[in-house]
Parts: structure tokens; C-alpha cells; sequence
């Protein structure tokens, strides 16, 4: 039996050895409480907004302090059901009022008006709320203090705005039971930044005043709000769902010696549960979920000898997905929720789970079950994951523990934990440490010899800002054997050291640019744990400039060693012999202003690939022909050659995204793509009617082609499969 008293012991001994000097509170900001109603209207002229003074705002881009151009008055109150926001956004050219997209969640670079709200005023987690002239609307939430967010992650609330010769005014209004907060006999304390931005202009305005050695959606930073009379609400909601369709996969003929087409009907019916146990704790239940109406994955030329990561886009796993996060190095963590209910591409039906998501006491606590069925010879799974985690000696530090298992129905079971703190040792350096171990049935487990076999660890300690002077030095290991069931990593039996320092000028009026970083220097190498032997490793020089107008230019240098211990499979029967390779590679790249209705962003790499050389293209263009329509495309080629072998390939993507919406209820998006390394084009497309929040009817087409049949016995059809779905969904609560 493994011992783990030592890591856990390590692991207390390193989270009390670190004394930490806490920051000097802010005193809190006493909301107004209404007594009448608000018309959510966007006009803001009832009695009780002209009582409230507005928020003092601060330019916060292109000049930090500089005098806003435009006068902006937001104002923020409560009453027991509701939070609001109003806002004045008033503008002495009005025609100038930037509304590019009428579609959910997509900002298009507009004007736009928004709060970051701090629920549990925890200095780490945040919702995201923000609005257009348009009406449209934003929500996202913000995690590990701004380093990750979620831009899937949507609620219940509602906007009003209004355009006219003076500006654009909003009013929002939130309900309580939206939120997950903490309530002492109805006080509750949160952390507040508003914000507004007048995209024309690449100008931003925040409240409180923040500087911009970091960005905006920075929990840490927010200013405290003290809300009273808030008690816990507890309604409880409902989403049937009802799916119909048909699905036409191509199958072999009784002789095998043609493809068929085989037609099947899709229908199926499904619920979700959601309910507030209390005002900081939210309980999810979905039986029988169906994620049709979750958009494509990216297609991606894999020029690595590592599987490639995806991305969750499934909505139910999006909703407070920050709490689960833990990750070491590479894109490498304990939970990955794709783990759940997709296997080899393949979609795996989940029969029920539930989400258990919020703070107990002064622990913040994620609790995630799902059941999967069998398919084929895919058995029957039980997906589980725990996250706990607090405060420690500051607000802005925090130590936590997580818990992941996988047990099939055949009796095959995969367990790990974790153990990992964020801890603010000065007032910008953080010291990250994280522990991961993992255990699998007896079969597995004996092969591994030792303790590290089966244990990953991380140590970063890096100073936290984006001007002036910043570093991080990053130590990891993963054994040989560590393998989370739910997690994700891409390189075994390894030692990563990592660092990098950059410098950052801030400069101010008088010069078009806004920020340059001429320094920035950074490196990693991977060793071995067999032999200490180098398998990679990477120097890189970097030098960025911003200007003022949003425009943003990058110029890279960079040399890369990869030592190969066997061939290496590449697109159109490409080999790379092994053998040990040192090549040096230049990147750049410009993105034009986003104020721009028609803009494209370049990007171009050029350099030794392996005992060849590649050339890499890029060009995203992006023309918002009109608030209606909007159209991003995406080239990207990678030109591989091998003189002395006579072999290479060029690989081309092509990426099509057309966001359509007749108004804010009514929207198509259509995503194509055509990928020639795996020979495969694509198509998704969503029709979306928005009756009222919570209430949708989807139709969604999705189809695969070939693009290479020729040699191929029997010849395949141009179809790889396709589905036509009508989805409706229907929200109400009691």
C-alpha cells in the first residue's frame, strides 16, 4: 500500500513556511437600497437612480489618468430580488457608436458597457456581465484571478439600452438567484469593476482605478460593495428538452463491396435541474443531456509528436467550470471534462449526472457525477470529480485538494488526487504549488516501481504584472505511470525547468504608442527521468509593441533542440528519421485595429523544422458588413520540405465562420472548414430562436465530407455523414 502521509505532510509544511504581506483593505462601497420599481427600459429616469451619485470613473486606455474624451455616468443599486446597473454612456458623435453584431455573447469589437462582479469576494473568481448599444448580451466567468475565463458560461439577467443624439444608455438588471454569493444575516460583500469602452477611439474607462499593469477582469483588484436585506433564494428550474432528426451514416453493403448510405431517425427527450440548496450553493441534475447545438471543434494541423488538446464547448460542463481547474504545465491537468462522454471523436451517451458547485463555510466546493452508457465496446462508465479549496494566510492566496476516479463496469477503475496552493508571497510575486498522483486497477498498478512513477508535481513562482518587470521560473515532473483518467497530459516520464523575464514600458501622451516590450526572454528544457538525457528544449526572443489605436505587432526568434529516440509519422507519408535535430526559426505578426470594420491580422513563421525547413502563413480577415452580418475567415499554410530525404507536404486549413442575426433573438451561424492534412471538410451550422431566456429552438445541420476518394476499394462516398437536429428547449422555475 502507497504511503501518502508524506506529500500531504510536505504539502502543510510548505503552505505555513511562507509568511506573506497582506494588502491593506478597502473600505467597502454601501450600495443604495430601492424602494420603488425600476422600468427596465434603458432610460434610467425613475426617481431612484438620479438619488444615486455615479461611480468616478478613470481612463484606462490609451492613457492611464488621461481626460476621458466622453462623460460616462454608471450607477449600481438593489433591491431584494435584483441587482442593477445603469449606465450614461454619452457621446459627442453619435453616428460614431460602434454596434457591429446583433449575436449573443460576440462583442465584435463595439462600444460596449460592462461589470465584473466578485460574488464571493475571493479575489480569484469573477462574473462577467456587458452590453452594446444593441441591447446584445455578454456573460462569461473569470477564474485564477484572470488568468483563464470561460466565454461559454451564460445565466439569467436582462438589458435594456437606448440609442439617441446624446449617446447609448443601459439598464441591467440580475437577479439574486443568478448569482452565488455569500450572505451573513442578509449582508453580503462583493468585489465591483465597471467599465465602459468606445471602440472607435480604442478608449476605456474603469471603475475603481485601475492601473494597467494588469488587466481589467482581475477580481483581486475589485473594489468591495456592501449589499444589505440579501437573503438566500431558493427557486428551483426546469429545462425539458425535446430532439428530433435524421442522421445518415455511410456503411459498407451486405458484399462489402460498396458504401451505402444508412438512414436512422433521431428523437430523443431529456431534463435539467437546477437549484439554489443556497445562496452559495447551486445543485445541477441533467438526465439524459443532449449537446447538439454545441459548435464545431477547430480543425488543426498536428505538427508535433503529441496528441492534440480541444477545448470543452459543451454547455453543461461550462457553467462554473473554474472550480475544477487544475493544471500543471503544457496544458497538462487532473480534470479535463472532455473525458466525459467522448471517446476517439466519438460521442458516448451520458445517461444522468449532477453538479454540486459553491462555497461551504469558508470552502469553496465543485462536486461533479456523470454516468455514461455502454455503446458498442465501449463499457458503461462513472465519471467523479471533488475540488475543495480556501483561503489561506491573505485574500489573495489559497491552498485545495481534488479528488478525480473512473470505474467502468467491467471493474477497471482509475483514481487520483491532488493537492495545490496559489500563494502571494510579495505584493506581485505568487508561489504555485501543485501535487498529482494517480492509481489504477491492480493490473496497471503493478507495473509502476515507485512513488514519482505515478505522480506529477509543479513549483512556479512568477511576478505578476504587464508593466515594468516580470518573470517566472517553473520546475515540473510527471512519472511514468501518472495517468489521470479525467485529466489530460501529452508528454510521459518527464522533467520540465521553465523560465522567462521580460520588461514592459508604459508610455504616456505624446507618442502613438501605447505599450513596447523590446525585452522578453524565455526557455524551457525537458529531461528524461530514465536517463537525464535532454529530449527538448527552447530559447525564444521576443519584442511586442502596442499603439494606441489597437494595433499590436510581434517579432520572435527562436532556437529549438529535439532529440527523437524513434521515426516520426508526419501528413502524406512524411518520415522523420530519429536522431537528434537543433534549428533556429523567425515568427511575426501584426493585428490591425480592431475600430476597423474591415480588418485582417497576419502571422508568418520561418525556420528549420527537424533536418528540414518550414514555412508557416497566416491570415485571419474579419468584415462586419453590417450590424446583421458578420464574417471571419482564417488561411493558414504550412509549407514542410526534406531535401536531402526528397519528401514534404503543404498542409492547408481554411476556417469560415458567417454570424448572422436578424435582432437579438433571431441568429445563424455557420462555420465551414476544410482541412487537407486529414483530407476532411466540414460543416456546422446552427439556427438559433431565442423566444425568451431559457427558451430555444435550435435546428442544427452538421456534415463531414472526403475530399480524397481516388485509390481507395470500394471508392468512398463524398460524404463522411451528416445530421439534420431540431432542438427546443424550454426554461421555467417554481
Amino acid at each position: 500500500m502507497i504511503d501518502l502521509s508524506k506529500p500531504i505532510v510536505a504539502y502543510v509544511i510548505l503552505t505555513l513556511a511562507f509568511s506573506v504581506r497582506t494588502a491593506n483593505a478597502q473600505e467597502p462601497l454601501p450600495l443604495t437600497y430601492l424602494t420603488e420599481a425600476i422600468q427596465i427600459d434603458g432610460l434610467s429616469d425613475e426617481p431612484g437612480w438620479q438619488k444615486i451619485e455615479p461611480l468616478p470613473m478613470i481612463m484606462y486606455k490609451p492613457t492611464y489618468k488621461g481626460k476621458p474624451t466622453e462623460s460616462t455616468e454608471i450607477r449600481i443599486a438593489y433591491d431584494k430580488d435584483y441587482l442593477y446597473c445603469s449606465a450614461r454612456c454619452y457621446d459627442t458623435d453619435p453616428s460614431g457608436i460602434r454596434v457591429n453584431s446583433l449575436y449573443r455573447d460576440r462583442s465584435s469589437k463595439d462600444d460596449k458597457f460592462g461589470i465584473i462582479l466578485d460574488t464571493f469576494n475571493d479575489k480569484k473568481t469573477a462574473l462577467s456581465f456587458w452590453t452594446t448599444p444593441a441591447g446584445v448580451r455578454g456573460d462569461e466567468a473569470v477564474f485564477n484571478d484572470g488568468k483563464s475565463d470561460n466565454k461559454n458560461w451564460d445565466t439569467y439577467w436582462d438589458v435594456a439600452t437606448v440609442q439617441n443624439e446624446k449617446g447609448w444608455f443601459v439598464e441591467m438588471r440580475i437577479p439574486f438567484s443568478s448569482l452565488s454569493f455569500q450572505d451573513e444575516a442578509g449582508r453580503v460583500t462583493m468585489g465591483l469593476i465597471a467599465y465602459r469602452n468606445i471602440a472607435r477611439k480604442n478608449e476605456r474607462v474603469v471603475f475603481p482605478d485601475l492601473s494597467p499593469e494588469r488587466g481589467i477582469d482581475t477580481p483581486s483588484r475589485a473594489h468591495p460593495i456592501l449589499l444589505n436585506q440579501v437573503y438566500s433564494q431558493n427557486p428551483i428550474y426546469f429545462t425539458p428538452y425535446a430532439i428530433g432528426g435524421l442522421e445518415q451514416t455511410p456503411t459498407l453493403n451486405d458484399t462489402k463491396t460498396a458504401y451505402q448510405l444508412e438512414n436512422e431517425l433521431a428523437r430523443n427527450v431529456g431534463l435539467d435541474i437546477k437549484y439554489n440548496v443556497t445562496s452559495n450553493l447551486t445543485l445541477d441534475t441533467t438526465l439524459n443531456p443532449d449537446f447538439a447545438q454545441a459548435e464545431a471543434d477547430d480543425q488543426q494541423v498536428n505538427l508535433s509528436r503529441f496528441s492534440l488538446f480541444f477545448p470543452e464547448k459543451r454547455q453543461f460542463f461550462q457553467e462554473r467550470s473554474g472550480i475544477f481547474s487544475f493544471n500543471f504545465i503544457d496544458r497538462a491537468r487532473l480534470f479535463h471534462s472532455r473525458r466525459i462522454g467522448i471517446q476517439d471523436d466519438e460521442q458516448i451517451p451520458i445517461i444522468a449526472g449532477a453538479r454540486l458547485v459553491g462555497r461551504i463555510g469558508d470552502w469553496d466546493l465543485g462536486f461533479l457525477d456523470m454516468q455514461t452508457a455502454r455503446k458498442e465496446d465501449i463499457p458503461s462508465e462513472n465519471f467523479g470529480a471533488l475540488r475543495l479549496r480556501r483561503q489561506v494566510l491573505n485574500p489573495y492566496s489559497y491552498a485545495g485538494l481534488m479528488l478525480t476516479n473512473r470505474i467502468d463496469e467491467e471493474g477497471n477503475y482509475n483514481f487520483a488526487y491532488g493537492l495545490d496552493g496559489i500563494f502571494r508571497v510579495f505584493e506581485k510575486e505568487y508561489l504555485t504549488l501543485k501535487w498529482g498522483q494517480t492509481f489504477e486497477d491492480q493490473a496497471a498498478q503493478k507495473q509502476a516501481s515507485n512513488f514519482l512513477d505515478t505522480a506529477m508535481f509543479l513549483a512556479e513562482l512568477t511576478r505578476r504584472t504587464d508593466v515594468g518587470f516580470d518573470y517566472e521560473l517553473v520546475a515540473a515532473r510527471r512519472g511514468k505511470d501518472f495517468s489521470p483518467g479525467l485529466g489530460y497530459t501529452k508528454r510521459k516520464n518527464f522533467t520540465q525547468l521553465q523560465w522567462g523575464a521580460r520588461y514592459d514600458w508604459l508610455l504616456k501622451k505624446g507618442t502613438p504608442i501605447r505599450q513596447v516590450s523590446p525585452l522578453q526572454f524565455k526557455g524551457f528544457v525537458v529531461l528524461r527521468n530514465e536517463d537525464s538525457s535532454v529530449e527538448s528544449a527552447q530559447l525564444d526572443y521576443d519584442i511586442d509593441l502596442e499603439w494606441k489605436s489597437g494595433a499590436a505587432a510581434t517579432l520572435d526568434f527562436q532556437m529549438d533542440y529535439e532529440d527523437l529516440t524513434e521515426d516520426e509519422d508526419f501528413p502524406k507519408d512524411t518520415v522523420v528519421p530519429a536522431g537528434s535535430y537543433t534549428t533556429f526559426e523567425a515568427k511575426g505578426g501584426f493585428d490591425m485595429p480592431n475600430r476597423r470594420l474591415f480588418r485582417t491580422d497576419f502571422d508568418w513563421a520561418f525556420g528549420g523544422f527537424y533536418d528540414g525547413w518550414r514555412l508557416e502563413c497566416g491570415v485571419k480577415p474579419t468584415w462586419n458588413v453590417s450590424r446583421h452580418l458578420e464574417m471571419i475567415s482564417e488561411y493558414e499554410v504550412n509549407v514542410v520540405r526534406f531535401p536531402e530525404r526528397n519528401q514534404g507536404f503543404n498542409a492547408h486549413v481554411v476556417r469560415l465562420r458567417t454570424r448572422a442575426a436578424l435582432n437579438t433573438h433571431i441568429s445563424l451561424n455557420a462555420f465551414v472548414q476544410y482541412n487537407t492534412a486529414n483530407d476532411r471538410f466540414s460543416t456546422n451550422i446552427r439556427f438559433r430562436y431565442n423566444f425568451r431566456e431559457g427558451n430555444d429552438l435550435w435546428l442544427v445541420y452538421n456534415e463531414n465530407l472526403n475530399t480524397d476518394r481516388e485509390d481507395k476499394v470500394p471508392r468512398k462516398l463524398v460524404t463522411r455523414g451528416r445530421t439534420v437536429l431540431l432542438k427546443y428547449t424550454n426554461t421555467f422555475g417554481i
